[in-house]
């Protein structure tokens, strides 16, 4: 390193003769250790640089302005309208117990966990063994298991039935596709301690209404219930053991259809008398609450009964109470992923998206398994990233209650001046109007062009 310094140090006046005779050893040395010295902080800073990202992690994302407008009028819009349907606000942390996550109520969920290293003394690396002598915690995957844990910690200080309403985000190591992200927020609302379907009914008016006010139309809400979907496989001859793998075969139906799940099914070995009978009856059964009916009838004797009722009375009284413009479908081939669902499921379609923005359902045995003792449960999740998503395609424009004004002050405005204006932007912020004060920029033109995008109607330009 001196070396390459020192070879630097010729005789500005005469480069041929050699090293500048009139420096000393001690000079050369000394400036061979501050060019050293320049060398280092030159590599640090090279390599701080290329240590540093400005692209968010895979699967995160940053969020500008203009999405930021739109999150927060839905996130006041969602408060809004469900606490109208008497909806209370709570909050969960974002870290829960590892063993809370891994409980095997999460589905395929809880493969995707961001886990969380023990701290300090706890971390024992030299004496691990398994994943559980490092992991202690875990970001949460969805916002029911928290809420669970929560309602049994907190259940002497909640009204009965307890209807929550919680917003916050959550963690999946997913792959990230279109509207699908590693972290997302989620909106759900909950009730707690109702058996009855009254819980489901005001759910699903709840948030088609919600989705009715963001200007949503003639989405669909499928609906099913886990008791029917046993009770056909019960019918046909499936053994009990094997239900849950025809489920999952079943979930399928929209990507393979008919054909492609009767393949699946026999290669898996079922007999073909009882995947015809399956599969007959998705053929035979109509989306309406007709259907619901006749396939309570030929599934008698399997069905629970009042499953069928239930399902009926659901059915017809959110299409006589709705506000919003949409239809409820019976869909047999619903299955929705979560283990932990006992009852009736719903689902959101929307065909602009092209797939589910939402869903829930009857979880009446988790809250359980931390308290002993059985609490009836049922909630409904919105896909907030994907309604944010589709707000933004379709260019979504916010009903403002209050007109946007701006000033511009140009520069060097007396202090006299500058009093005025922020008298009269404080008087005008008084009677609801949003006000920026801004100084003028060279590029007026295009600092104007940008307010106007940003949704100011009236700019005003201030001198002295």
């Amino acid at each position: 390193m001196i070396d390459k310094a020192l070879s630097g140090f010729s005789c500005p006046k005469n480069p041929d003769a050699g090293r500048c005779p009139k420096r000393s050893a001690a000079e050369f040395q000394e400036a061979a250790k501050s060019s050293e010295r320049m060398f280092i902080v030159t590599e640090r800073r090279e390599r701080i640089n290329m240590a540093l990202k400005k692209k968010p992690v895979t699967g995160m994302k940053d969020m500008l302005p203009e999405e930021m407008e739109i999150r927060d009028y839905c996130v006041g819009l969602i408060k809004e309208t469900y606490k109208s349907f008497g909806f209370c606000s709570m909050e969960t942390p974002c870290v829960e117990h590892i063993e809370n996550l891994c409980s095997r109520q999460g589905g395929d969920n809880e493969k995707l966990i961001f886990k969380i290293l023990k701290r300090g003394e706890k971390l024992k690396l030299d004496q691990a063994k398994e994943e559980a002598d490092l992991v202690d915690g875990g970001l949460r995957y969805d916002l029911t298991v928290p809420l669970s844990r929560y309602y049994s910690a907190n259940a002497n200080e909640l009204p009965s039935p307890f209807k929550a309403l919680q917003i916050g985000n959550v963690w999946r190591a997913d792959r990230p596709q279109r509207g699908r992200f590693r972290q997302f927020m989620q909106c759900d609302i909950d009730i707690l301690g109702e058996s009855s379907i009254l819980a489901e009914i005001e759910l699903i008016l709840a948030t088609t209404t919600l989705l009715g006010k963001l200007d949503f139309h003639d989405f669909t809400i499928r609906i099913n219930d886990r008791r029917f979907l046993k009770a056909m496989a019960a019918y046909s001859g499936f053994d009990e053991a094997d239900y849950e793998k025809i489920f999952i075969t079943l979930d399928k139906m929209d990507k393979i259809g008919i054909d492609g799940i009767r393949a699946e099914l026999e290669e898996n070995g079922y007999a073909e008398e009882s995947v015809e009978t399956y599969l007959r009856m998705f053929q035979e059964i109509t989306n309406d609450v007709e259907g619901v009916r006749r396939c309570g009838e030929k599934l008698e004797g399997y069905l629970p009964e009042g499953a069928a009722a239930s399902l009926e009375t659901i059915m017809s009284s959110v299409e006589r109470a709705k506000e919003a413009d949409f239809k409820i479908s019976f869909d047999p081939t619903l299955v929705r992923g979560m283990s932990y669902y006992t009852g009736t499921i719903f689902e959101i379609s929307m065909d602009e998206f092209g797939g589910s923005v939402g869903g829930g359902g009857r979880y009446d045995e988790m809250i359980g398994r931390f308290t002993g003792q059985a609490t009836p449960a049922v909630g409904f999740s919105i896909g907030f990233e994907r309604i944010v998503m589709l707000l933004l395609e379709r260019q979504y424009q916010i009903p403002t209650g209050g007109k946007k004004k701006a000033y511009l002050l140009e520069k060097n405005l007396s202090q006299e001046k500058l009093l005025d204006v922020l008298e009269q932007s404080k008087a005008e912020r008084g009677t609801g109007m949003q006000v920026m004060v801004m100084n003028m920029k060279k590029n007026k033109k295009f600092q104007k062009e940008q307010l106007i995008r940003q949704g100011y109607q009236e700019i005003v330009e201030i001198y002295d």
